[in-house]
């Protein structure tokens, strides 16, 4: 997901072809169609996912997935503090008021106060989970001082000897000023990323005293090189920098525990000893925070190819942090999908010849690919960072020694892109932005094909392959380094999703799956992931930045022979590939360059290729592209419900683990709230 698990984000465009997935209601006694798409807001629509196979698994497996589970639920509070400092006070101080409030609910202000909370929620926090800026209440600041006054004040979350006047004051500029903390990360040059970012990572701080203090510790073993900073707050106390170590006992420690409560279960049923191994070094991790641990936990779990349950769970990805330094939390509980890891399985067989057929310079290669291993996985439970918005597949360990070393683990996470699929289904977006009839055939016929091995590419190869050179540290790209690692690992599967040896190879049936995502991916970059952009803004998310700075890099660089052409019909705009051949070699050309980039550490060149391509907005087409979208009436971002799953014991004995599928999003959060809410408001 980041560099990284990679939250390799789910392309507009994507159309996909119906898998052999059940379509029922668990919980009914009769067959019915299995409703995926449930509700749409603002600019959001929230959806279901299915667990197909869970029933197949043997009770001891369900038992497992079950405390995964809560352990994934127990760490929710966590995201939303890291996120900003405000977050929590906000969320309860809106739960109470939609709990408790006596007044009049069937106004259109009443409406529009529901919405806020539910896109809160989605966010995890005020801060749009994809655009990064401040989302604004679509209600009066005078409506919410009402909404306060008839609501129960006891349940306000009040500092100690505060008022709820006192909080509501304290409060109102965080939720209603757009000047106030306005961007959750702020990536944009020439500025003081810690200062402007309202990341609860650092406290006081500016980023020269953050770059200043990580620079200052030198690492025991060069060739092993510690995390620094990944599971920590840096604030100053009485002028001195420390570290606020998230930890059992240090900060966060209550929702910890609760975790922790949770894996020690995991631990009792776990499928074999590798798998009880690398749980109880997670444990360890969250008892003592030490960063040793947590790579032995990493070393032990990218070891373990035999368990059938899997889960992510920890401080993992720095997407959040401008400086690219501390992680979110987050987890993700699966187990593997049988039929369709043989698809992924090919891959990482052969990723030995992928990588010495890689178009980068030779010195950049590995010259012995290691432990890479690839499963298609059925997600059972998502959190954190990961929940309600989902990766669509993941890449881990983050450390480049440890994958350098003992390898990585890839999953695409089938269940989730069908959920979106079936959810999209004549949402009329391939008609509105393909150019040709043929193009939507192509994306009809392959699309779901060429978009799953895409994303099997990009996380079992694209992120595995090519090494740093020797002294080159892993945060030399500072804050483009998750943008160029993104594009890497893309431009890895555009590459090779062309290249013959796929067909061969039997993972893809014919050149017209690469050419689908070709389509797919120089249309999204150029034309429809515009719409998820507010008017005027520039492209602030590092997904974005990279698809933007592939497609118009090779919409510049392939000008002369006409590679990539803009055309108008009807005076709408669309894009047409003309040479597919030669849009490879482009691909290959700036896959070069990125890795050389980062395998030297070139942070000048690096930051060039981004602020070049990847973050400015053609906005007479941004224009056009919003106008059009509107008309679809779809939602361009989305995110899921949990399953949620209940154990039958009978004499303190498990019998069974019941899985049902709940169709209500605001329900489902406010059980979270009440049921999993660990963490003090104030930290």
């Amino acid at each position: 997901m980041k560099p990284v698990v990679i939250t390799a984000a789910v392309i507009m465009t994507i159309i996909l072809n119906s898998c052999n997935q059940p379509k029922k209601e668990d919980s009914s006694s009769k067959p019915v169609e299995f409703k995926f798409l449930l509700e749409q807001f603002a600019d959001l629509k929230i959806m279901r996912y299915q667990v197909p196979g869970f029933e197949s698994l043997d009770l001891k497996q369900k038992e497992l997935i079950y405390y995964l589970s809560q352990a994934a639920i127990s760490g929710r509070d966590i995201i939303f503090d890291q996120n900003g400092r405000y977050n929590l006070a906000i969320r309860r101080t809106m739960e109470n008021i939609y709990s408790t409030y006596s007044g009049d609910k069937s106004s259109e202000e009443w409406k529009n106060f529901v919405v806020y909370l539910k896109r809160i929620w989605f966010s995890n926090g005020i801060y749009h989970h994809y655009g990064s800026e401040k989302f604004l209440p679509s209600f009066s600041q005078d409506y919410f001082m009402e909404l306060v006054k008839n609501t129960d004040q006891s349940k306000f979350p009040v500092r100690p000897g505060q008022s709820v006047d006192q909080l509501i004051a304290e409060l109102i500029p965080f939720i209603f000023d757009p000047n106030v903390l306005p961007k959750k990360v702020n990536l944009e040059t020439g500025t003081d990323l810690v200062k402007t970012s309202a990341v609860n990572f650092y406290d006081g701080l500016s980023e020269e005293e953050v770059e200043g203090f990580y620079k200052g510790m030198a690492q025991p073993n060069p060739q092993e090189p510690l995390s620094f900073g990944i599971n920590s707050k840096l604030v100053k106390e009485n002028g001195k920098l420390m570290e606020k170590v998230w930890k059992i006992g240090g900060m966060y420690s209550s929702a910890i525990e609760k975790i922790v409560f949770w894996l020690n279960k995991a631990t009792e049923v776990a499928e074999n000893e590798q798998q009880k191994q690398w749980l109880e070094e997670l444990i360890s991790y969250y008892q003592t925070g030490d960063l040793k641990t947590w790579d032995k936990y990493n070393v032990l779990w990218v070891s373990d190819h035999i368990s059938n349950v899997d889960v992510v769970n920890g401080f993992i990805e720095n997407y959040e942090d401008p400086l690219g330094r501390k992680a979110t939390w987050e987890s993700v509980v699966d187990f593997k999908d049988i039929e369709a890891t043989k698809r992924a399985e090919t891959i990482s067989a052969n990723a030995q010849w992928f990588e010495d057929h890689s178009p980068v310079d030779p010195g950049f290669r590995k010259k012995q690919v290691k432990g890479v291993s690839a499963k298609v996985i059925t997600v059972a439970q998502l959190g954190g960072d990961c929940y309600p918005s989902t990766p669509i597949g993941i890449n881990l360990p983050n450390a480049d020694w440890i994958r350098k070393e003992h390898g990585s683990k890839s999953v695409t996470m089938e269940n989730i892109t069908y959920a979106y699929d079936q959810a999209a289904l004549g949402n009329g977006m391939l008609e509105e932005f393909a150019f040709t009839a043929e193009e939507q055939e192509l994306a009809k016929k392959y699309g779901s094909l060429a978009s799953n091995v895409h994303t099997d590419l990009h996380e079992c190869l694209g992120h595995g392959s090519g090494q740093l050179l020797p002294g080159t540290s892993s945060e030399a790209l500072k804050n483009y380094q998750s943008t160029l690692e993104e594009a890497r690992a893309d431009l890895f599967a555009l590459y090779f999703i062309m290249d013959p040896k796929m067909v061969q190879l039997g993972v893809i049936p014919s050149e017209g799956s690469a050419k689908a995502e070709y389509n797919a991916y120089i249309r999204n970059g150029l034309i429809t992931q515009l719409c998820r952009i507010e008017r005027g803004k520039n492209i602030e998310e590092a997904h974005m930045r990279n698809r933007q700075l592939i497609a118009k890099w090779c919409f510049e660089h392939g000008k002369e022979s006409n590679v990539i052409e803009f055309v108008k019909k009807e005076n709408k705009t669309f894009i047409r590939i003309n040479d597919y051949n030669k849009l490879r070699e482009l691909f290959g050309k700036l896959l070069a360059e990125i890795q050389r980039i980062k395998s030297e550490g070139d942070f000048h060149a690096g930051q060039k290729l981004v602020e070049d391509y990847g973050v400015r907005v053609d906005q007479q087409l941004h224009k056009e592209v919003l106008e059009r979208f509107k008309k679809l009436n779809v939602a361009p971002y989305g995110g899921f419900i949990n399953p949620t799953f209940t154990l039958i014991e009978n004499d303190g004995k498990v019998k069974e683990v019941k899985i049902d599928y709940p169709i209500d999003y605001a329900t489902q959060m406010m059980e979270y709230s009440t049921n999993y809410s660990f963490l003090p408001t104030w930290n």
